[in-house]
């Protein structure tokens, strides 16, 4: 019986339990806030359609600038200069040339991304790193099963990478884009860890033992691996080589673990744990002998799970916790002695969020009892734009890959 509340526990980790909005939702991920007062007015513009669309798209939902045609501070233009090339050229109100820079890209999406985010560094006062180029990783259920895909931010260039037509969940990138690790009930019928090496796209076991292997994780540096096992009775957290090999095991408890995340340093691993009665967070350190975990005091809620660690800002982690009869996602801030402090507020549940490399925006998931899509979240106005499309069907469980 332990065996089997471990793997319930683990999975309402992985999905946040149950929806509970009403079944008249429709637009379920837009939220629509008063605007930052200290929002930027750009003029956004470029030669070619599609790279028009993609910019205009890209900087109105970017919850620090606000798009225009007049009244502007900034003229931001995007010029294709090659086949996947693009140069952007900033001037002042006045016209003052302040910027040009030549970017290269994957594609000719990728280079207009890569060019918005300098666009973004070169006019903020803030020092926000840009997020555009961001390339996704997440589950989709297009084909009536849940796979894994690829794309940019704004869901261009989909690509499906897993046609395993079982269940799959929480696909997370290596630091360096060279692989894809997941957990999927193929072959076995059981939950197995598996990678992809997306040099070649072949798909290899990482992780097969007897009982659950779920939630891997990669360290930033690409050394180590997190992840739950349940093979000696009860769902623990162990870390692994990047081979998956070298496994040690992290907690001894009782309680039923779920959800490893590093730290930006590697140091560090914040997880999940009813080890207090319901799901809370703690953190433990990954060397062996370093010191105990330590429950994370966020003081907002009785179910708090699924969190991740900012890489820009190591003081904050944004988790998901339940609110009433539903679920909205609260960040935490390390160096406050204050409580986490809510980011949603949307009309329907708002979980597995997932970190973008400016620390003020995340993808997050936003689920009624219809549909789920993927969404961006501004933390600072708890504004939310809808990213994937419609065609796509129920996507979630989204991880970025910061460019």
């Amino acid at each position: 019986m332990k065996l089997s509340l471990s793997w319930l526990f683990s999975l309402l980790c992985l999905t946040a339990a149950l929806p509970f909005v009403a079944q008249a939702q429709r637009n379920v991920g837009d939220v629509v806030i008063a605007s930052d007062v200290q929002v930027v007015p750009v003029r956004v513009s470029s030669t070619t359609p599609e790279l028009n669309a993609l910019a205009q798209q890209a900087f109105g939902a970017h919850g620090r600038y606000r798009v225009t045609a007049s009244g502007y501070r900034y003229d931001i233009r995007f010029v294709q200069a090659g086949a996947n090339q693009v140069r952007v050229d900033i001037t002042n109100a006045s016209g003052g040339h302040l910027h040009s820079q030549t970017l290269s890209g994957d594609s000719l999406r990728h280079a207009l991304l890569r060019a918005a985010d300098v666009a973004v560094e070169r006019t903020n006062e803030q020092g926000l790193r840009g997020f555009f180029a961001s390339k996704l990783t997440f589950i989709s259920e297009r084909t009536g099963r849940k796979e894994v895909y690829t794309s940019d931010l704004f869901f261009g260039e989909v690509r499906q990478l897993t046609r395993d037509n079982s269940q799959a969940l929480t696909p997370r990138w290596s630091p360096d884009g060279s692989r894809i690790i997941y957990t999927s009930y193929f072959r076995s019928g059981f939950p197995d860890i598996f990678q992809i090496d997306l040099r070649n796209y072949q798909r290899s076991n990482f992780v097969s033992f007897k009982g659950t292997n779920s939630g891997a994780r990669f360290s930033p540096d690409g050394r180590l691996v997190a992840m739950v096992l349940s093979g000696e009775g009860n769902a623990e957290i162990y870390v692994s080589d990047a081979q998956g090999r070298q496994i040690r095991r992290l907690t001894r408890t009782d309680a039923v673990e779920a959800s490893p995340c590093f730290s930006p340093d590697g140091s560090r691993l914040i997880y999940t744990s009813d080890a207090a009665g319901g799901p809370q967070l703690y953190v433990m350190p990954v060397a062996a002998g370093a010191g105990a975990a330590r429950r994370v005091p966020t003081n907002i809620s009785g179910y708090c799970s699924e969190p991740d660690w900012s890489r820009a800002d190591a003081n904050k982690i944004a988790f998901t916790m339940r609110i009433g009869s539903g679920f909205q996602i609260a960040v935490y801030d390390f160096s406050k002695r204050e409580p986490a402090r809510q980011v949603s507020r949307a009309p329907f549940d708002a979980i597995e969020p997932c970190w973008l490399a400016d620390g003020r925006h995340l993808i997050y998931t936003a689920r009624d009892r219809q549909t789920s899509r993927l969404c961006l979240l501004d933390t600072e106005t708890g504004r939310s734009t809808t990213l994937s499309p419609a065609g796509l069907g129920t996507a979630l469980q989204a991880n970025a890959l910061l460019r």
